[in-house]
């Protein structure tokens, strides 16, 4: 094949297309959508102030009671993230070229499955990253509130498995309009390439015609109310005291914030204890399983 300007575009026209295609067949398919809000970034940056307040109904009697925002400054920076493939001009030349469309088309499952990746992680390390009450994500003691609107201290951790045998598991309200975790998106992955030969030092120097994807994003978490990680033996035992905890959870009033878990997420490693403790009718015994289908189950590769 002659190299010319109109065979290059042609040769980025499919290579663009492979991308586009793995991506759209990837992308919907996602676990991070079921766990995490998606936020349009517009900066650098954002600040989520408003986390410092989960938002109850009162009574309205005499004027209105003005919640302001407590100035926690929990703020979600955007990074910037890059895959390139080159492709060598021989390869062009001697019309070469079928081993890098599966290239491409990894790279368009690559991208689209960061925010998997992005989010999965931030959940597993969430027991050692601060969320926006200046405690870990997971912690014994996040301030909450008790029956009569005093301060006390809570957790939404359970520590007590084998922590070299005993993988994690993840129980969370998904329910609502802000899910416990956020996925955060400046710019979404963009297909750019570099191959002009006129203007490329790449192909003037080392005759590499350079094919690639961009994005910026990052991961944050929501509310650590709607999350709860334990170690303990995944059973019905375990996820009751979990979703107790979690259900009797109160705002500043003293009243329950309503929090109902309904997505259990595990790793490959707990999907047959997953299953057994929630997708069964009948125990051991023949005894009817009182947590039958009390929540869903997500089991994915992201937090093995």
């Amino acid at each position: 094949m002659i190299v010319t300007a109109a065979s290059v575009a042609a040769l980025q026209i499919g290579y663009k297309k492979a991308f586009q295609d793995a991506f759209n067949a990837t992308r919907p398919a996602s676990d991070y959508q079921r766990v995490a809000t998606v936020i349009r970034s517009t900066s650098k940056s954002e600040t989520y102030g408003w986390l410092g307040k989960f938002p109850k109904m009162r009574e309205w009697v005499g004027d209105r009671v003005i919640k302001d925002m407590e100035a926690f400054g929990y703020t979600i920076v955007n990074k910037d993230f890059e895959a390139t493939v080159g492709v060598d001009r021989n390869d062009i030349e001697d019309d070469n070229l079928g081993v890098y469309t599966p290239l491409f088309a990894e790279m368009g499952h690559s991208a689209a499955q960061q925010p998997d990746d992005l989010v999965f992680s931030l959940l597993k390390a969430g027991k050692t990253t601060l969320c926006f009450d200046g405690q870990n994500f997971f912690d014994t003691d996040h301030p909450s509130f008790d029956e009569a609107g005093d301060v006390i201290t809570v957790s939404n951790v359970d520590t007590s498995g084998d922590a070299t045998s005993n993988p994690y598991w993840y129980l969370l309200d998904t329910t609502r309009p802000l899910k416990p975790l956020i996925f955060q998106e400046r710019k979404a992955p963009e297909f750019v390439s570099k191959t002009d030969p006129k203007t490329s030092d790449s192909v003037f120097n080392s005759k590499t015609f350079l094919y690639g994807v961009d994005a910026r994003s990052n991961a944050g978490f929501g509310f650590w109310q709607m999350a709860y990680a334990s170690s303990a033996d995944l059973d019905g035992d375990a996820l009751d005291a979990a979703i107790a905890q979690m259900r009797g959870l109160r705002d500043v009033n003293g009243r329950p914030l309503g929090i109902k878990p309904n997505l259990l997420v595990v790793g490959p490693e707990l999907r047959s204890a997953a299953n057994k403790t929630v997708k069964v009718m009948l125990g051991d015994g023949g005894a009817s399983n009182a947590n039958y289908n009390a929540v869903e189950v997500l089991d994915t590769d992201w937090v093995a």
